[in-house]
C-alpha cells in the first residue's frame, strides 16, 4: 500500500514539473522562392526551357531569393524525369546558390524536366514549386552509311516519287492532298506529281509504258470526269467522283492559281510523251483539250487583273486578285499563252506587276532582293511557278528571275544561319522556311513568320539556285537527322528541333518540288519540256520576256 502511494505521488510530481515548463516554440523558417536556374552556366527561368545542353556533364545551379543553410539540404525535394538519386552536390561560395551535378551521363537529344518542390528545404520555406526543361545536344554522327552524292540524289527522288506513284488516288491517279486525306486530291499538287513521272522514267524507277498509262488515266479523269468552272478546276477534288471539294466556305469553285500549277505540269508532260503510239497520242490530245478549255480571260472579272477564285454559289465574293510578287507568275504566263482565252500585256503589267510596284531592290544579309516582300517570303515563291517555267536567262522589264530566285534562296539560308530568334538547330546546314505543317498547325513560314520549323522542301527544291547550300542541307537532313526525317516517302514534311517535333505528314505540294527541282538541277528536264511549248513561247514574247534559247 505504501509503495502504491509513493508511486502515485512520484507520477504527480513529475507531471507537475513537466506541466510547469513552457513548450518550446517551433522555429519559423523564412519564406523564399527560386529566382532563377542555370544549366551549365546558361540561365533559364521558371517554366521555360533551354536546349543544346552537353549531356556528358550537367551542372544545375539554383539561385534562391535569400541565403540558404547548406547543412539542411534535402536532395529528395529535387527531381528529374526518368532518374532517381540523380544528384550530387558541388561546392559553391555563393550563400544564395545551390549547385548540383547529375551523376549519370545523359543520352543525346533527350528532354528532361527538373523540379524543385515547395516546402521545407535548405533551411527555407519555399512558397511554391518550380521547374524547367532542358534538351541535350544532338548526336551529330552519321545515321546512315555514306554514299556518292549522285546516288543520294537519286535515292531521295525515288523515295519521294513513291508518294505520287504508290499513294496516288486509285481511281483518278491524282495526288492525294496529304497523307491520310482519303478521296481528297489536290490540283496544284497533282500538277507537281505529274511532272515527277518523266523524272521517274528517265531515272529508271518505272518504265515509259507504265508512266504513259498512268498519265493517260490522269488526263482522262481531268478531261471527262473532274468538275470545272469556266475551264478551271477547284483547289481540291474528290479523286473518285471528280466533284469539287470546298477548300473553305466560299472557296468551293474555281481556283485559278491551282489550275495554273496543274496546267504547267500537263504542258510539260505533253512535250515529254512525244511518241506516235496510241497511248501517248491520246495523252497529248487530252491535255490540249484541257489547256484550250481554261477561260483565263473570263477571270479578269471586268477589271485589269486576274482573280484567284470564283464560286458558283458566291460568285466573286472572295475578291482576291492575283498580284505579285508571290508564287503565281505562272498564272499570268499561261493566261498570256492561251491559244483560246488569252489576256493582254496590260493585264500583266497592271494586275501582276502593279506597274513596277512589286519591285524591292533592298539588301538583306548583303544580298540584293529584286522583287517582293522584305527578306523574300516563304521559299515556295521561288519554286511553284518555276517547276516548268525556266528561270535561266528569264528576264523582263521588272527583273532577272534567275537573280530573284537565287537571292531569295540565299537570304533564306542566311537568315537561318544568323538565327535571330535563337531557335535550336538552325544553321547554314539546317535551313529552309516555307509553307508546311508545324507543331501547332499549318503556316507559311518565312523570315518574317518564323515558328522555329524547318521544311526540307525549302532547301532541297532550291537546289538549282543554291547548289552548295542545298546539298549541304541534303546531307545534314539525311545523314545527321535521317533517323527522324527520312521515312517511307522520303523526307517528312517538316520538323521543329527545339521541341523535338517531327511531322507525321507528307504533303503533295511540298513533296513534288523536291523531285522536280532536283531534276532541273541535274538535267533541266522539266524546264526543257515546258519551254518547248510553242504557245508558252508566244505568251512570253507577248509579255516582253527574254528567255533561254531566244
Amino acid at each position: 500500500m505504501l509503495k502504491k502511494i509513493i508511486f502515485i505521488l512520484t507520477v504527480f510530481a513529475v507531471s507537475f514539473v513537466s506541466c510547469s515548463k513552457d513548450p518550446q516554440p517551433e522555429v519559423k523558417l523564412p519564406n523564399a522562392f527560386v529566382k532563377e536556374f542555370a544549366v551549365n552556366g546558361v540561365v533559364v527561368k521558371n517554366n521555360s526551357s533551354v536546349a543544346n545542353v552537353n549531356p556528358d556533364e550537367v551542372l544545375i545551379t539554383i539561385r534562391f531569393s535569400t541565403d540558404i543553410d547548406k547543412k539542411k539540404i534535402d536532395l529528395s525535394r529535387f527531381s528529374i524525369t526518368k532518374m532517381s538519386e540523380a544528384f550530387e552536390l558541388v561546392e559553391c561560395s555563393d550563400p544564395k546558390s545551390l549547385v548540383m551535378r547529375i551523376k549519370e551521363k545523359l543520352p543525346p537529344y533527350e528532354y528532361y524536366t527538373f523540379s524543385v518542390f515547395k516546402g521545407k528545404n535548405c533551411g527555407l520555406n519555399l512558397i511554391d514549386s518550380y521547374s524547367f526543361k532542358f534538351l541535350t545536344k544532338m548526336d551529330e554522327s552519321d545515321k546512315f552509311e555514306r554514299i556518292p552524292i549522285e546516288d543520294l540524289l537519286t535515292l531521295v527522288q525515288n523515295k519521294t516519287f513513291d508518294y505520287f506513284w504508290e499513294y496516288a488516288h486509285p481511281v483518278s491517279g491524282l495526288a492525294r492532298e496529304r497523307l491520310n486525306s482519303g478521296n481528297t486530291v489536290t490540283t496544284g499538287g497533282s500538277g507537281f506529281g505529274i511532272m515527277t513521272i518523266p523524272v521517274a522514267i528517265e531515272r529508271g524507277f518505272i518504265t515509259r509504258s507504265e508512266g504513259a498509262e498512268r498519265m493517260l488515266t490522269i488526263a482522262t479523269f481531268l478531261d471527262e470526269k473532274a468538275e470545272r468552272f469556266h475551264g478551271a478546276y477547284s483547289h481540291w477534288l474528290n479523286g473518285e467522283t471528280g466533284k469539287a471539294i470546298a477548300f473553305s466556305t466560299k472557296d468551293n469553285g474555281a481556283d485559278l492559281v491551282e489550275t495554273a500549277l496543274l496546267v504547267q505540269g500537263l504542258l510539260a508532260v505533253q512535250q515529254y510523251f512525244n511518241l506516235a503510239n496510241q497511248t501517248e497520242s491520246a495523252i497529248r490530245q487530252k491535255i490540249q483539250k484541257i489547256w484550250e478549255a481554261v477561260e483565263w480571260d473570263w477571270f479578269i472579272n471586268s477589271s485589269n487583273a486576274l482573280f484567284w477564285h470564283w464560286s458558283p454559289n458566291y460568285g466573286w465574293d472572295m475578291d482576291m486578285n492575283i498580284s505579285g510578287w508571290n508564287e503565281a507568275l505562272i498564272v499570268y504566263v499561261l493566261a498570256a499563252s492561251s491559244p483560246t482565252h488569252s489576256i493582254t500585256k496590260s493585264v500583266y503589267d497592271t494586275g501582276w506587276a502593279r506597274n513596277g510596284n512589286m519591285k524591292n531592290g533592298k539588301k538583306f544579309y548583303d544580298i540584293t532582293l529584286p522583287l517582293g516582300a522584305d527578306l523574300g517570303g516563304p521559299m515556295f515563291f521561288a519554286h511553284y511557278s518555276f517547276m516548268g517555267l525556266d528561270p535561266r536567262n528569264l528576264k523582263d522589264q521588272y527583273a532577272d528571275y534567275w537573280e530573284q530566285n537565287v537571292a531569295h534562296a540565299r537570304i533564306n539560308q542566311a537568315y537561318c544561319k544568323a538565327n535571330p530568334k535563337g531557335y535550336f538547330g538552325y544553321s547554314e546546314r539546317c535551313w529552309g522556311l516555307t509553307a508546311s505543317d508545324y507543331h501547332d498547325g499549318y503556316t507559311a513560314s518565312s523570315p518574317t513568320n518564323d515558328k522555329g520549323t524547318i521544311a526540307p522542301t525549302a532547301a532541297l527544291a532550291s537546289m538549282p539556285y543554291t547548289p552548295e547550300a542545298s546539298l549541304m542541307a541534303l546531307e545534314y537532313f539525311y545523314y545527321v537527322l535521317g533517323d527522324n526525317l527520312f521515312k517511307k516517302y522520303g523526307f517528312i514534311d517538316s520538323f521543329t528541333l527545339g521541341k523535338k517535333w517531327f511531322a507525321p505528314s507528307y504533303i503533295a505540294i511540298d513533296q513534288g518540288p523536291i523531285v522536280v527541282m532536283i531534276e532541273n538541277y541535274r538535267t533541266g528536264l522539266l524546264w526543257d519540256c515546258f519551254m518547248k511549248n510553242e504557245d508558252v513561247q508566244k505568251g512570253l514574247d507577248k509579255l516582253g520576256f527574254t528567255y533561254k534559247g531566244k
